[in-house]
């Protein structure tokens, strides 16, 4: 750089050959540090999705829970299928499995049958408990279809 002084003013010109830009090694630099930043990001995002779909599975799981225990306040028995506590009027649509992304994978737990209820004609026992139909394991390692 040159300093010339034009009208009582200093102004810096370049010699001749240098350009504006920046050099490899800044750019390799500015490249390597993104990398990094990248690749410590991408894991925390795919944990951070994976968290928010467990959220999701424990709150959908007691929700359902709290309702079939309603339905068996309410009605004296428990439903026969998930179904019923939308027939009813305890949900407005089976929630989605967010581990299966489907709500047709739910896994019933029905109630053992009893000497009560042969007596009675009850045919079908009543769901007493839903699980996910997931066979992925969460995060703490347990698998989703025993929660």
């Amino acid at each position: 750089m040159v300093q010339n002084t034009i009208n009582g003013r200093i102004v810096m010109q370049r010699k001749q050959g240098q350009r504006k830009g920046f050099t490899l090694i800044e750019l390799v630099i500015v490249f390597t540090l993104i990398g990094i930043l990248v690749g410590l990001g991408i894991p925390q995002y795919r944990n951070a999705t994976k968290r928010a779909r467990e959220a999701v599975l424990k709150e959908d799981l007691f929700q359902m829970r709290k309702l079939i225990n309603q339905y068996y306040i309410d009605k004296g028995k428990y439903p026969s299928s998930l179904q019923d506590l939308v027939t009813e009027g305890y949900l407005r649509a089976i929630p989605i499995d967010p581990m299966t992304k489907s709500s047709e994978t739910w896994v019933e737990v029905r109630e053992d049958i009893t000497e009560e209820m042969i007596l009675s004609g009850v045919i079908e026992p009543g769901v007493i408990d839903v699980l996910s139909g997931s066979e992925e394991k969460a995060l703490d390692g347990t698998p989703f279809n025993s929660w």
